[in-house]
C-alpha cells in the first residue's frame, strides 16, 4: 500500500513538473516566434512609408523587441495625435545609433491634415525673445538646395516641411564634440525634399512673422469659439481668452495700446462663462486688426 501511494505521488509530481516545463517551453517558443515576426509588426503600422527602416551609413536603426505582446525598446512607432493647430496629425518616430564618437539622432515624421499655419509653426520653434520677435539667419540653412530650420542648442535640431509633412531630426551633444549626422539628414531630405522657399531673415521678415502671429492668435480664438456648441463646452472659453490675451500683448508691445482693462474684462467674462461678452470682444479685435494690420511696427 505504501509503495503504491509513493508511486502515485511520484507520478503526480512528474505530471505537475512536466506540465510546468511544458508551459515554459511554450512561452519560449512564442517569444522566439515574436522575434521572427518583428519586421512584420513594424511594417504593419505603415511606418515604412515614412521612416527609413534600415541602417544609414554608420548609423544603425534602433529596433525594439516584441515581449509578452508589447513592443519594448526604441522601435519605430506610430501614434495618432489630435486637435493640433493644424488639425489632426499622425506621428512616426524612430532613432539611430551612431556608435562611439557619433551622435544618436532621433527622427519624428508628422503628417498633417491641414497646412494653413504649418510653416509659421515650424519657424516659431526656432525664434526667440519675449515676443518671439527675433530670428537668427544662421538658423535657416540650405542643404543641397533644400531650405531647413536648424539649431545647435544642446546638440542639433533640423526641421523642415515637405508639403503637409513635417520632418524633425534631433540629437544631443552638450559639449559639441560629435559631428552632425548629415547622412541621416540627407537621407530624409532625399525621401522628403523641403518645400520651404528661400527667404531672407531680416527685420522685414520679422515684422511679417509678428503680424502673422497676431493674425493666428485671433484665428485660434475664433477656432475655439466655434467649437463651443453647448453649455458643457464653455470650459473652452479659457482657450479663447488665452489666445486673445497673447494678441493683446503683441498689440500693446507694437501698437502701444494698453491691455489692462481689456484683460480684466476678458477674465471676468471667462469666470462667469459669459460666451457672448467674449465673442463681442473677439469681434472688436478682428475689426481693429483689419483696420491696422498694414501699419508699420517698431521692432
Amino acid at each position: 500500500m505504501a509503495r503504491a501511494l509513493r508511486i502515485e505521488y511520484e507520478d503526480a509530481v512528474y505530471h505537475v513538473t512536466a506540465r510546468g516545463n511544458c508551459m515554459k517551453n511554450i512561452k519560449l517558443i512564442v517569444f522566439i516566434i515574436s522575434l521572427v515576426l518583428i519586421p512584420t509588426v513594424i511594417c504593419a503600422n505603415g511606418t515604412e512609408d515614412y521612416l527609413i527602416l534600415q541602417d544609414i551609413a554608420q548609423y544603425k536603426l534602433t529596433k525594439g523587441l516584441l515581449f509578452r505582446g508589447k513592443m519594448v525598446g526604441a522601435e519605430p512607432k506610430v501614434s495618432r495625435v489630435g486637435n493640433d493647430v493644424n488639425g489632426f496629425y499622425t506621428s512616426y518616430e524612430t532613432s539611430y545609433a551612431g556608435g562611439e564618437g557619433y551622435s544618436a539622432p532621433k527622427v519624428e515624421i508628422r503628417v498633417y491634415e491641414l497646412t494653413q499655419w504649418l510653416l509659421h509653426e515650424v519657424e516659431r520653434g526656432f525664434r526667440f525673445g519675449d515676443y518671439e520677435e527675433d530670428m537668427t539667419p544662421s538658423r535657416f540653412r540650405n542643404i543641397g538646395g533644400n531650405y531647413i530650420f536648424y539649431s545647435k542648442l544642446g546638440g542639433g535640431g533640423y526641421r523642415w516641411i515637405s508639403n503637409n509633412i513635417v520632418i524633425d531630426i534631433e540629437y544631443t551633444d552638450l559639449y559639441q564634440q560629435k559631428s552632425e549626422p548629415m547622412e541621416v539628414v540627407e537621407a530624409y531630405l532625399a525621401k522628403f525634399p523641403s518645400t520651404i522657399s528661400a527667404m531672407t531673415i531680416d527685420q522685414a521678415h520679422n515684422e511679417i512673422w509678428i503680424k502673422d502671429e497676431m493674425d493666428r492668435r485671433l484665428w485660434l480664438g475664433g477656432k475655439w469659439m466655434g467649437e463651443i456648441k453647448t453649455a458643457g463646452d464653455l470650459d473652452k472659453l479659457r482657450d479663447v481668452v488665452k489666445n486673445l490675451n497673447i494678441f493683446l500683448d503683441y498689440r500693446e508691445k507694437y501698437f502701444g495700446i494698453e491691455t489692462g482693462d481689456e484683460k480684466n474684462a476678458l477674465f471676468t467674462a471667462q469666470q462667469s462663462k459669459n460666451k457672448a461678452a467674449i465673442e463681442a470682444k473677439l469681434n472688436d479685435y478682428y475689426k481693429w486688426w483689419n483696420e491696422n494690420k498694414d501699419k508699420p511696427i517698431n521692432l
